[in-house]
């Protein structure tokens, strides 16, 4: 299968599949743990964010 038969394809696929696929990719390059070690220190970067701005809504306002 050629690559413009695959990205032909990409569109027909379900967000789930097209998900699996960017993974798998994803996991093929040789910075794969350099990415989700990136991935990973984002996601507690915005838990942290979302909390403080939770706190931020509690605080009376002026």
């Amino acid at each position: 299968m050629s690559k413009t038969e695959i990205l032909a394809e990409l569109p027909r696929l379900s967000h789930q599949e097209r998900r699996e696929i960017l993974q798998y990719i994803i996991d093929m390059e040789q910075e794969a743990q350099v990415l989700a070690d990136c991935d990973r220190r984002a996601d507690e970067r915005f838990l942290i964010l979302d909390a403080m701005e939770a706190e931020d809504g509690q605080l009376p306002t002026r």
